[in-house]
């Protein structure tokens, strides 16, 4: 009896990369979407409001990405 199964973890694996790759492009996305640049306005104008709403958008599409590889 094999008490270690490899195909769990690289299932696990591999559906984290694509769920980071699937963020990454949301965020191009919105990126490309917004007149200004996001990561700009957090980092050099230390815009608060910004940052908040790019945190929500982050957790909102982690969540959807997370239920669709789920199932």
């Amino acid at each position: 009896m094999e008490l270690f199964h490899a195909q769990p973890i690289v299932n696990s694996i591999l559906y984290s990369f694509l769920g980071i790759v699937i963020l990454l492009i949301g965020y191009y996305i919105i990126e490309k979407l917004t007149p200004e640049n996001t990561w700009k306005e957090v980092v050099e104008k230390n815009n608060i409001a910004v940052a908040i709403v790019l945190a929500a958008f982050i957790i909102g599409i982690s969540m959807i990405i997370s239920a669709a590889i789920h199932g």
